[in-house]
């Protein structure tokens, strides 16, 4: 914690010999008497970082760059009186209104300043969820056991793993914080409605929507690729797909329509989809590939297959499992 020109350190409740001592002696470059700090994790901002707040002018403290430190002045953002650090979201608090921003940019990613009692204080007859509660039809699509139907999963080069519905999107991979639906514009810039499929490739991500894809750049946030949405039929030699996914460190896309699975060479230019190999389901909504094998979505259930050669050499599929409570946490 801060206060006034020093910081203090604890370890498991006990402050540490040497605290409290000067924030500039701790930071060297970055004054005393701050407004806010909040940290910011390699993969997120460039380096593994401090950012300090002190009326319009903000310091980041990178002790592996150089310099160490750089003066930003982010004026869209203003001043913060507190700042914090949630689900990989950077929110900028004053008074009792708050914003999101990008930490490397400064850029205000709220469309408007909002209220704290609305997100982060329970209080009642407010939230931002209130009247979503009275409608059953987006409720069962918040709701991450309601055993509704995924329209797609995927996962992207740093390990991070999405299901997608109804415009909306929960992360599968790391439920520490808690969990929690997001508006797909949230992470994606500009995309919204449902995705028919989604899969990554060399640092990109790629979203289709009936005869459309975009791509976004996995960096430290998600950057939309200039030139898109563009037609499928031109980026991947296809027109309409079921399902898609790509297995780690490959260049083959395999896409899935009906009970028919092609395979395309995202290294070929143009791309054109291989012979269709019969599989043993139909009506696919979604299908992943990870370290873990290759996973195909029905309804509220998957099916596990080792890798491709075992899904197109079996006459049956597998014994099924519960999406919900093998991705998403639920009891049964």
């Amino acid at each position: 914690p801060l206060q006034g020109s020093n910081v203090f350190c604890y370890f498991e409740g006990s402050l540490l010999a040497g605290f409290p001592r000067p924030i500039s002696q701790e930071f060297p470059g970055v004054p005393g008497n701050l407004d806010s700090a909040v940290e910011c994790h390699s993969g997120e901002c460039k380096a593994d970082s401090a950012i300090f707040f002190k009326g319009d002018t903000v310091y980041i403290y990178s002790p592996q760059e150089v310099p160490p430190v750089k003066q930003r002045q982010w004026a869209a953002v203003g001043n913060c009186t507190a700042a914090v650090r949630w689900l990989e979201r950077y929110y900028c608090f004053n008074g009792i209104n708050f914003t999101r921003f990008n930490p490397v940019s400064g850029e205000v990613l709220s469309a408007r300043p909002l209220d704290t009692r609305d997100y982060f204080v329970r209080c009642p007859g407010r939230g931002h969820g209130h009247n979503v509660r009275q409608n059953a039809t987006l409720m069962a699509i918040k709701n991450r056991c309601s055993g509704q139907s995924f329209e797609a999963f995927s996962s992207d080069d740093k390990g991070r793993m999405y299901a997608f519905r109804g415009g909306w999107y929960f992360r599968t991979d790391d439920n520490k914080d808690g969990w929690h639906p997001w508006p797909l514009s949230h992470t994606w810039r500009d995309l919204h409605g449902a995705v028919d499929a989604a899969f990554s490739w060399e640092n990109k991500m790629y979203f289709i929507q009936g005869s459309q894809v975009v791509i976004y750049l996995s960096d430290q946030i998600y950057i939309p690729v200039l030139g898109y949405p563009k037609p499928l039929i031109d980026e991947l030699g296809v027109t309409e797909i079921d399902a898609a996914f790509t297995c780690p460190h490959s260049s083959e896309l395999y896409v899935i329509r009906d009970n028919e699975l092609r395979m395309v060479d995202l290294q070929q230019s143009p791309r054109s989809p291989a012979r269709e190999r019969t599989i043993s389901h139909s009506q696919v909504d979604s299908a992943m590939c990870n370290f873990n094998g290759l996973f195909i979505f029905q309804g509220p259930l998957f099916y596990h297959y080792k890798d491709v050669e075992e899904l197109v050499s079996s006459t049956e599929p597998p014994k099924p499992g519960n999406i919900a409570e093998r991705f998403l946490d639920c009891l049964s």
